[in-house]
């Protein structure tokens, strides 16, 4: 089981939650985060650190973006990984 972050972060792409990650299983997408399945050890420490409450358990994911999983694990596989704290996205 994993951590999802859904299309709540899409155009904020805020990235405290990348500095709390102890395996560092965050990838930046150009509008928004993801988290790689295959790496996230479920503990939820990023959680309460996004600031607009787009991380979900896969199991919690409201329905109306339920399609975030398949999302996350495709998109981790294509863009490059962040450790880093940065700026997030205007507006």
């Amino acid at each position: 089981m994993a951590h999802v972050v859904t299309q709540a972060c899409f155009g904020c792409k805020h990235t405290d939650c990348v500095v709390v990650c102890p395996v560092q299983c965050f990838y930046e997408g150009e509008q928004m985060l993801y988290i790689n399945p295959d790496e996230c050890i479920d503990c939820e420490a990023c959680v309460p650190e996004c600031p607009v409450d787009a991380i979900f358990h896969e199991d919690n994911v409201p329905d109306e973006w339920k399609d975030a999983i398949r999302l996350n694990a495709e998109m981790a596989r294509q863009c490059p990984q962040i450790t880093e704290r940065k700026e997030p996205l205007a507006g």
